[in-house]
């Protein structure tokens, strides 16, 4: 009879542990992300944020601007940036348009000289 209750207190405590744990965790020190670049981002999200340089752009036709956000993606340059993306984008189905955009942007910043494209 002695065994069982042993199997209890052992299942109680694990469950214990656990909740005590995941309320740490969650509600009294929880991780916080400050000041995250881009840099760290998936593959995926990299191209979102790609192209959402690209709409902007589209848009305001900054391309000094586009190119300095695109450098914080920390690929070797913002022109390889912009390629990945593409290829991440064809991976993932983005539209014709989308992909179009990207394109545009890709081709105006090999219009660049090699040094232009770090700084607004």
């Amino acid at each position: 009879m002695r065994r069982p209750n042993r199997y209890l207190w052992f299942a109680v405590s694990i469950a214990a542990g656990l909740a005590l744990g995941l309320v740490y965790g969650w509600v009294v020190n929880p991780v916080k992300y400050v000041d995250t670049p881009p840099s760290n981002l998936r593959a995926d999200y990299k191209a979102d944020y790609a192209l959402m340089t690209a709409e902007i752009y589209a848009a305001d036709k900054d391309l000094t601007l586009a190119s300095y956000r695109l450098t914080r993606l920390g690929e070797e340059t913002p022109l390889r940036a912009v390629q990945q993306a593409i290829l991440t984008g064809r991976e993932l189905g983005y539209s014709e348009d989308d992909i179009a955009l990207l394109a545009a942007l890709a081709e105006a910043l090999e219009a660049l000289p090699p040094t232009a494209g770090g700084t607004p």
